[in-house]
Formats: C-alpha cells, structure tokens, sequence
C-alpha cells in the first residue's frame, strides 16, 4: 500500500521563482491531508529542482529539457494515488483550491479549474481555439488549456500515446476526455499572475499547432465533424462554379466538375474514418 489517495504534480522548467512562491504551502498542506506531490525537473539550469527537495517533495529529473506535456506523462506514470492533481509551478494557482477539485471526483472523471477571460495579445488567438474546440467538440469548453485539474489516474493511461509532448497536452486530454464521453466539470477558480520567467508559448507558432492539433484529435474521435462540412462547403462551390460556366459559356467548367467529384470523395472518405474510429473504441471496450 503506498498511503496516498491523492497525487499533485507539478511540470517545471527552470520555475525556481515560480515554485519559492507556493510550495512551501502545498507541502504543508499535503502533510494534513496525506497527499503526494511530485515535482518534475524538466532539465531546468536553475535551482528549481533543489527548491522542491527542500521543500520535501518527490523530484523526478528529467536529464534535458523534453516538454511540458512530457514532464506530465513522467508525473502520472510515477504517481501513487489514485486521484491526480496537476497544476503549474509559475504560482498562478492557490494549494487552497485543489480541495474544490478532487471534491469532484468520482461524480466527474476529470475536473478543470477555468481561469478567467484571456486578456492581451493571445486573448482574440484564444477565443478563435476555443469557439473551434467548442464546435468540434460539442461542448462548451470555459479553459480549453487549463494546467490545473484534477482526474482519476485510471481514465488518463488510454489517452497518453496520443498526448504531445508539448504544452498542448491540456488541450488533448480535454478533447479526449470529451469525445469519449467521460464526465468533465469546469470549476471558476482565481489565478494569479504567474511569477519568475517569462512564458515561452509563441502566439503564431504554438497557436497553429494547436489549431492543427484540435483538429487532429477530433479527427480520431468524431472524424464527421470535419469531413461533413468541408465536403458540404465543396460541393457548394462546385455547383456554383459548374451553374456559372454552364451559364456563361455553355458547358460545366473542369474545375466545377473536379471540385464536386473531391467534395464526394472527402464524405466518403469521413465515413470511412468515422467506421475506423468506431472499430478503435469497440476494441478498448473488448
């Protein structure tokens, strides 16, 4: 028996700062209520791995610098406890909290703490991710990237080979947990501005691959949900190019044609897909 209900870890990357901030509270905390806390070293060249083994917490190092959804999959296959909280080590969130999320467990799969609107430059990127998420997903999604939520360990182990090892872990798991129907709850939960280094998340460069990663995971899970509109929106333009040309100069127009013949073939090609990711979750039910 390893004691431990409850797992917190904690991803950092030279979060020295960060993690000076809030630790010292979570592990007194996690003393009171029996809980583990790992923080992972993600070959950070600051004291950041130190500062949490004074702190007593459990450090697993990695030996370069691998991505923060890499120091998450680290962090879950060494937890003990059956419940898994993670959260950032940049000081946004309050130990105080995590009672309100793991509160949740067992009504819902995974609880999410929402932070507030995005405000600044990536504020208009986010909301566009989001209104895609909210679509592609059917779901209202409140915090599409959330780093601090909690769920229980045994629901996350059949996702982990398609999470990334970058910072759009967050983002697979919440599509995952979604497409396959297991149980999510937002909880409003105040975030403070995060101390130490700055963010390295590029608004164009990890937006986009957000963006394509959205639509990849959808994909696996409800592969309708992308191919139906696009061949919708071909055949459309097909038609009109065809009417046009037979209009204009008495014959329908090779372009009008080709494009009607790739919007058949994209619906039947999502069908395909669909009957595929049928076939993948039948076979994790067996």
């Amino acid at each position: 028996m390893n004691g431990y209900d409850v797992t917190i870890i904690i991803p950092a990357y030279n979060e020295e700062t960060g993690l000076a901030k809030f630790l010292n509270d979570l592990m007194r905390l996690a003393g009171e209520k029996n809980w583990e806390v790992i923080v992972i070293d993600d070959g950070s060249s600051d004291r950041t791995a130190e500062i949490a083994a004074e702190s007593g917490a459990r450090v697993c190092r990695h030996p370069y610098n691998k991505g923060y959804g890499a120091s998450l999959k680290t962090g879950i296959r060494n937890a003990n406890g059956d419940t898994v909280v993670m959260m950032d080590s940049d000081g946004q969130h309050d130990p105080a909290d995590i009672e309100k999320l793991i509160g949740q467990i067992g009504e819902y799969d995974m609880v999410v703490g929402a932070r507030g609107q995005s405000k600044g430059m990536r504020a208009p990127g986010k909301k566009v991710l989001s209104l895609v998420a909210n679509y592609l997903s059917g779901m209202n999604i409140p915090d599409l990237n959330s780093g601090f939520r909690a769920f229980r360990k045994e629901t996350i182990f059949q996702f982990l080979h398609i999470c990334p090892n970058g910072f759009s872990f967050t983002t697979t798991i919440t599509l995952a947990y979604l497409r396959s129907a297991y149980s999510v709850k937002y909880l409003p939960i105040p975030a403070e501005a995060r101390v130490g280094r700055a963010s390295n998340v590029s608004f164009f460069k990890d937006g986009y691959k957000t963006f394509l990663l959205i639509i990849r995971v959808i994909v696996l899970f409800n592969p309708l949900k992308v191919f139906v509109p696009v061949s919708i929106v071909m055949m459309g333009v097909g038609i009109l190019f065809t009417i046009y040309g037979i209009l204009r100069f008495g014959r329908a127009p090779n372009i009008g044609v080709l494009t009607i013949l790739t919007s058949v073939l994209l619906f039947f090609m999502g069908i395909m897909a669909d009957q595929i990711s049928a076939l993948r979750r039948e076979r994790k039910l067996d």
